[in-house]
C-alpha cells in the first residue's frame, strides 16, 4: 500500500534571491533521504513561496521492504578444533548474534568457507523515518549563515513558525526544528491571514489557492507574472524587458502576483536609460518598458503581492517611491557633466588599485603606455587608444557610479560623449569591461578591444608579479575571468597576437622594484592563462588530451592554438586517428630511447624493404602536399590529408625491423620515422591522443 506524503515548513519571508535554490535543494534532500532509506515512491514535486518550502511525494511506500541481513564470521578452519569443537571465535560470533554455534550457517567466499548468520530484518514504518529524512534535508540546505530567534536553540535561514507533515490523511508524529508536525498551513499574510487545515497532499495546492490566496507552485507563479507583465506592457504600446534573474526574484517576493503599470515624468528620459533602469530594477524590482526600437518608455511595471480594490492607489504609491530615485539620477547626471573625465583623473590618485601596485591613477598611466603599443599591433588608432586608456577609469569618481555601481563604464561613455571625445574613445569607456561573464558580448570597436585587453593584462601581470595568484576559490581580482576574457578577445576577435609578447609588454610598464616576481611573472601568468584555455575546451566537450597534444608545442598565440585544437579534435574523430596516434607514440618512444641526436637525413639507397620504401614515398608526398597548407594554418585540412597514411605506416611496423644491428640501416630507418613524426608535430603531438597503457 502506498500513500502520498506532504511536508511544508512555514517561515518568515525567505531570501528572494535564494528561494529557488532552497526549493530545489530541499526536494533533492528529501529524494536522497527516501532513496537512502530504500523507500519506493512515484513522483516528487517541490513548492516554494515567500513564507514556505514544501515537497509533495506521490505513491510513497508505507514501510521499507523486509530484507535478509547476512553477517560473516570466522573461517570454518579457525572456528573448530581437530575434534570438531567450536573455538572461542565461533562461540563469540554466535553469541554476538544471539544464537548458538549450531544455528549458524556456512558460506563459501573467495577467502574460503566461513561461518555466517542470516537474519530477517523487518522494514521500518515510513512514518517513523520521515521526520529524520526531513530534518536532514533541511540541515543540508545551502545556507551560508543560519540564525537563531528568541530563546530557541534551533537554527535556520529565517525563523520557522509551522510544520505540516501528512502521510496519506494522517499527521506524521514527529518534530523538526523544534516544531511539532500538524496538518495546518497558513494563507496569504493579508488576504487570508489564518490557519488552513489540509486533509491530504492532493488538496494542498488548491486549498492554498482558494481560500488561501497563495500560488504555491514557483513555476506557475513565475509564468503568471511573465504573462501579466507582458500584457501590461502591451496595454501601453510597449514591450516589457524581462530579465530572468529579476523574474525569479519577483516570483520569490509574492504569493499572489498582480502586475500594475506606473508612469514617471518624461523629463527623466534625458538621463542615461541605464541609470533609470538600474534604479527601477535593483532598488524597486520593477520591469522597464521599451518601444519597438528598444528605446525606454516612461512606464514601469510592478508586481504587487495583493489584489487591491483600488489599484490606482497602489500605482500612485509606487510612482511616489520611484520619483525621488529618478530625481537623484538626474541630479547626479547633470552635476557630473560639469566636470570632464580628464579633470577627474586627479581624484584617481586617492583611489588604491592594490596596496603594492599603487593607485588607479597609476594604473591608467600604465594603460596609456600599453594601449598604443597593442593598438599598433592590430592597426588601430594609437592616439585614440592612449586617450581612452588615460580616461577609462575616471567615471569611478563620479556621483553617478558612486550611487549606481553597475553604471561603471556606461557613465564613462555618456560623460566622454558630453566632453566631446571621439566616438571610439567614448565607446571604449564601457567596452573595456566586455566580456563581463561567460557568453557575454565582446567589444565592437578596435579601441574598446585594445583597452579591454590592456586592462586585463595589466591586472594579471601586476597581481602575479607581487606573488598573489588565485588560490582555491579565492580570487579577489577576478583573474580567472580576466584570463578567459583575454582568450575570448584574441580568439573570437581573430587577433593573431603572441600572448607572451603582450605579457612582457604589460610587465615592462611596471617599475622593476614593484614586482617581486619580475623575472618569472611572464611565465607564471602565461601558464595560468593557458590553463584556463584548457578548462574552456573541456567545458565545450573537447577532451583534455586534444588540448595537451597542442600544448606540447609550447605555443603562446591563442588564435593559432585554437586553430590547432579544432584541427586535432576533428582529426581525433576520424577512423584512422587512433592507429596513427598509436604509431606516433611508438615512434616517440623509440626516438626517446636514443642516447645521441636523432638522425635526420634519409639515404634512399639504404631503403631495402618494400614497406619502408612505400613509407618514404608517402612521407615525401605528404610533406610536399601539407607544407603550403600548414603555411596557411589550414591545420584541419593538413591532418585530414595525413590520415591517408595509416595503412602505409601500419605496414612499415608490421614488416620492418627498425632497431636492426646494422647501424647505417638502423639510423636510416630512425631518420625516416623522425620525418614521419615531424609531419604531425607541425600541428601537435598526436601521440598524446593514444590511450595510456
Amino acid at each position: 500500500m502506498a500513500q502520498d506524503f506532504l511536508v511544508e515548513l512555514g517561515t518568515e519571508e525567505l531570501p528572494p534571491t535564494a528561494l529557488r535554490t532552497l526549493m530545489n535543494a530541499f526536494a533533492d534532500g528529501i529524494a536522497q533521504g527516501l532513496q537512502a532509506a530504500e523507500l519506493e515512491y512515484g513522483d516528487l514535486k517541490a513548492y516554494a513561496a515567500p513564507r514556505r518550502l514544501a515537497v509533495a511525494v506521490s505513491g510513497l511506500a508505507e514501510k521499507q521492504q523486509d530484507k535478509q541481513v547476512e553477517k560473516l564470521g570466522p573461517a570454518v578452519q579457525a572456528a573448530f578444533d581437530k575434534d570438531g569443537n567450536p573455538s572461542k571465535a565461533a562461540q563469540g560470533f554466535a553469541r554476538s548474534n544471539g544464537v548458538t554455534v549450531e544455528q549458524l550457517s556456512r558460506k563459501e567466499t573467495d577467502k574460503g568457507e566461513r561461518l555466517a548468520f542470516v537474519s530477517e530484518q523487518k522494514g521500518a514504518a515510513t512514518d517513523s523515518l520521515l521526520p529524520g529524512i526531513v530534518d536532514k534535508a533541511l540541515a543540508q540546505l545551502p545556507i551560508p549563515k543560519r540564525m537563531r530567534w528568541g530563546a530557541r536553540r534551533e537554527e535556520f535561514v529565517r525563523p520557522v513558525h509551522w510544520l505540516l507533515m501528512l502521510f496519506g490523511n494522517r499527521v506524521v508524529d514527529g518534530e523538526v526544528l523544534g516544531l511539532k508536525a500538524g496538518n495546518t498551513t497558513r494563507g496569504h499574510r493579508f488576504h487570508c491571514n489564518r490557519e488552513l487545515e489540509i486533509h491530504s497532499a492532493q488538496d494542498y495546492v488548491q486549498q492554498l489557492r482558494e481560500p488561501g490566496y497563495v500560488v504555491a507552485d514557483f513555476a506557475e507563479r513565475r509564468e503568471m507574472i511573465l504573462e501579466q507583465v507582458t500584457a501590461e506592457a502591451h496595454n501601453v504600446n510597449g514591450e516589457a524587458v524581462i530579465d530572468d534573474d529579476l523574474l525569479d526574484e519577483v516570483t520569490a517576493l509574492v504569493e499572489w502576483p498582480v502586475a500594475l503599470t506606473g508612469r514617471f515624468e518624461e523629463r527623466f528620459l534625458e538621463v542615461p536609460a541605464e541609470a533609470l533602469i538600474s534604479s527601477m530594477k535593483e532598488h524597486q524590482k520593477y520591469f522597464h518598458v521599451v518601444d519597438g526600437d528598444g528605446q525606454l518608455l516612461p512606464f514601469f511595471i510592478t508586481v504587487s503581492n495583493i489584489e487591491s480594490q483600488d489599484p490606482a492607489q497602489v500605482i500612485h504609491g509606487n510612482e511616489r517611491v520611484i520619483r525621488p530615485r529618478l530625481s537623484d539620477a538626474a541630479f547626479f547626471f547633470e552635476t557630473d557633466k560639469k566636470t570632464s573625465l580628464e579633470a577627474r583623473r586627479e581624484k584617481l590618485k586617492q583611489v588604491i588599485f592594490q596596496q603594492k601596485l599603487g593607485t588607479v591613477y597609476d594604473k591608467t598611466e600604465r594603460l596609456a603606455r600599453l594601449a598604443p603599443a597593442i593598438a599598433k599591433m592590430i592597426g588601430a588608432d594609437e592616439s585614440q587608444a592612449e586617450r581612452a586608456a588615460a580616461l577609462c577609469k575616471s567615471d569611478l569618481v563620479t556621483e553617478m557610479v558612486f550611487e549606481f555601481a553597475d553604471m561603471q563604464g556606461i557613465a564613462g561613455y555618456y560623460y566622454a560623449e558630453n566632453d566631446g571625445e571621439p566616438l571610439n574613445v567614448a565607446k571604449a569607456m564601457y567596452e573595456q569591461y566586455m566580456p563581463k561573464f561567460a557568453g557575454d558580448e565582446l567589444p565592437k570597436s578596435d579601441i574598446g578591444t585594445v583597452i579591454a585587453l590592456a586592462d586585463r593584462l595589466d591586472t594579471l601581470v601586476g597581481i602575479f608579479g607581487i606573488g598573489q595568484p588565485p588560490s582555491g576559490s579565492r580570487d579577489p581580482f577576478a583573474l580567472r575571468r580576466a584570463s578567459l576574457g583575454i582568450i575570448r578577445l584574441l580568439v573570437e576577435k581573430d587577433l593573431d597576437l603572441d600572448l607572451r609578447a603582450l605579457l612582457e609588454l604589460a610587465r615592462d610598464q611596471y617599475p622593476r622594484t614593484a614586482l617581486g616576481e619580475y623575472n618569472t611573472v611572464v611565465d607564471q601568468t602565461l601558464t595560468y592563462v593557458l590553463e584556463r584555455f584548457r578548462a574552456r575546451y573541456e567545458d565545450q566537450g573537447v577532451p583534455a588530451e586534444v588540448f595537451m597534444a597542442v600544448a606540447a608545442r609550447n605555443l603562446s598565440q591563442p588564435l593559432d592554438i585554437d586553430n590547432r585544437v579544432q584541427a586535432v579534435y576533428a582529426f581525433s574523430q576520424l577512423a584512422e586517428a587512433q592507429a596513427l596516434a598509436a604509431a606516433n607514440k611508438r615512434v616517440s618512444n623509440i626516438l626517446a630511447k636514443l642516447e645521441g641526436p636523432v638522425p635526420s637525413n634519409v639515404d634512399q639507397s639504404l631503403l631495402q624493404e618494400d614497406a619502408e620504401k612505400a613509407l618514404y614515398a608517402a612521407v615525401e608526398d605528404a610533406r610536399a602536399q601539407v607544407a603550403p597548407i600548414y603555411a596557411e594554418r589550414r591545420y584541419t585540412e593538413g591532418l585530414a590529408g595525413l590520415a591517408g597514411m595509416r595503412e602505409t605506416v601500419d605496414s612499415f611496423f608490421d614488416h620492418v625491423m627498425v632497431m636492426t644491428d646494422d647501424e647505417a640501416l638502423r639510423n636510416n630507418r630512425l631518420a625516416l620515422l623522425a620525418q614521419l613524426r615531424a609531419l604531425f608535430l607541425e600541428v601537435a603531438d598526436i601521440s598524446l591522443l593514444a590511450p595510456a597503457k
